[in-house]
């Protein structure tokens, strides 16, 4: 093979292994959702600027493309971080949405759940207890794209804030924190449209 042949090919073989480098980066942060938590040093209050997420980058609408930086003070009992994310903005539309769990099961008694919303649309987090044999996500859905929360035992529906209130703003965190005993119990978001895009997730107390 003469040098004017060499040149050309091996430029073509860097060309490809960028394309194939830049893919691979893309496809990692299209999926990723990682969320890393300020540690609760000394006492007082957590304050969670720390609490970054992962995903195309700012202004990319990425599934978490943004930072909460919500100081939360310091909780009762075992605190379960719940993370909501969503891909609205990317979407154009409702996309797909999810509420991710630090933690799956927990003893009974006092319990403290922080929602982290990381997500472009306003969230909010209901509990509700699973009776035997109900599975997750199969609540019926009524008109107004919410489900029946009648049975709900404690929510957190505040920007920067406990308890109730008209919903956790993108970027912000909102906490609760409740006597729950042992049973299984269904995390949602019951704003409309949003638990049918799929958000919810299982909690099991013990």
């Amino acid at each position: 093979m003469s040098a004017a042949e060499a040149g050309p090919r091996r430029r073509r073989r860097s060309w490809l292994l960028v394309a194939l480098v830049t893919a691979v980066v893309l496809l990692i942060g299209s999926v990723a959702v990682t969320v890393a938590w300020a540690g609760n040093a000394g006492g007082g209050a957590t304050t969670n600027r720390g609490w970054s997420s992962v995903g195309r980058g700012p202004g990319a609408g990425g599934m978490m493309s943004g930072r909460v930086g919500t100081a939360v003070p310091r909780l009762d009992g075992t605190t379960v971080r719940v993370t909501a994310v969503d891909m609205g903005a990317m979407m154009g539309g409702r996309g797909h949405m999810g509420l991710v769990v630090d933690r799956a099961a927990v003893p009974a008694g006092t319990v403290s759940l922080v929602l982290a919303n990381a997500g472009w649309r306003t969230h909010e987090l209901v509990v509700l207890p699973l009776v035997d044999g109900q599975q997750v996500g199969s609540r019926s859905v009524g008109a107004d794209g919410t489900v029946d929360e009648s049975g709900s035992v404690g929510e957190a529906s505040r920007s920067a804030g406990s308890g109730t209130g008209d919903g956790i703003a993108p970027h912000t965190a909102g906490w609760t924190t409740l006597d729950l005993p042992a049973g299984r119990y269904e995390l949602i978001c019951n704003l409309p449209g949003h638990y049918a895009a799929g958000m919810y997730t299982e909690l099991t107390v013990s």
